[in-house]
């Protein structure tokens, strides 16, 4: 598989809003928790973390929602103002590290998560496979999951 440039650039259902994403993420993970599920209306979402300053709004309003996630964190998620489409969400209060959505990129083609989380929530027929990480919850340390995204060696410079 051939290297992938930055920015990576996405965009919400309509395409009103549009963003940037300026460096590479840290990880990329499917999350099969009962909110993802809700939210992306399928079995889980790609979810791609990055540093929150690397995240370029370029066009369009976005508006934000607040929940308690499964795990009782407060968290907030923002959506485009014109269609509805969650573009990414974090923690409250706000934090240094931003969740996108993976299926909001022009190109999700090379997106590949490595690894599963809240997996106690997942649908029965979804099929793991060995080399999986998996975890029932939240993970408790996320530094496994670094390791392997890093190994990867995806983006160029």
């Amino acid at each position: 598989m051939s290297k992938v440039s930055l920015p990576l650039k996405g965009a919400c259902h309509c395409g009103a809003l549009t963003y940037e994403i300026t460096q590479a993420p840290l990880v990329i993970y499917a999350c099969h928790c009962k909110n993802c599920q809700r939210i992306s209306g399928s079995a889980f979402a790609i979810s791609i973390i990055i540093l929150t300053d690397y995240l370029k709004r370029m066009t369009g309003k976005s508006n934000r929602i607040e929940w308690v996630a499964d795990s009782g964190n407060k968290r907030f998620g923002d959506f485009c103002a014109d269609c509805g489409t969650r573009i990414s969400h974090g923690s409250l209060p706000d934090g240094e590290m931003l969740v996108v959505r993976g299926g909001t990129l022009d190109d999700a083609s090379w997106l590949s998560p490595t690894a599963h989380i809240w997996t106690k929530s997942a649908q029965k027929w979804f099929q793991f496979t060995d080399d999986d990480l998996k975890y029932d919850a939240q993970p408790p340390d996320y530094q496994p999951l670094l390791a392997k995204f890093k190994a990867l060696d995806l983006f160029e410079g």
